[in-house]
């Protein structure tokens, strides 16, 4: 098992994770944050940090798409290793539907 960042993160990119994680498993691009599967080390310190619920296991039902972006992606993307003030309108996108389709970007 390991931990996942999903769509819930992308226009909002709250870095409250980065800073508890004892691994520095997190990466960055353009609007959200992905964990490197081979890296996490299942410690879980993640999951409550997040206040949106974007961190989850990759054992729940219907987050093998995540996991495979989560993978792809932090091959790519920069390391990030300290929290960040968030996108100034990332309040309004918290709670919004469809955001991997209308906003996500691969910033490559």
């Amino acid at each position: 098992m390991t931990y996942i960042v999903n769509d819930k993160c992308i226009k909002c990119k709250l870095t409250d994770c980065v800073e508890v994680c004892p691994v520095d498993c997190f990466y960055e691009g353009k609007n959200m944050l992905v964990i490197k599967p081979d890296e996490c080390i299942d410690c879980g310190v993640c999951e409550p940090e997040c206040p949106i619920d974007a961190i989850v296991a990759d054992t729940e039902d219907g987050n093998e798409k995540w996991l495979e972006l989560n993978t792809k992606y932090s091959e790519i993307w920069p390391n990030i290793t300290k929290k960040k003030d968030p996108p100034k309108d990332s309040k309004k996108y918290e709670n919004e539907k469809n955001k991997f389709e209308k906003y996500f970007k691969e910033n490559i």
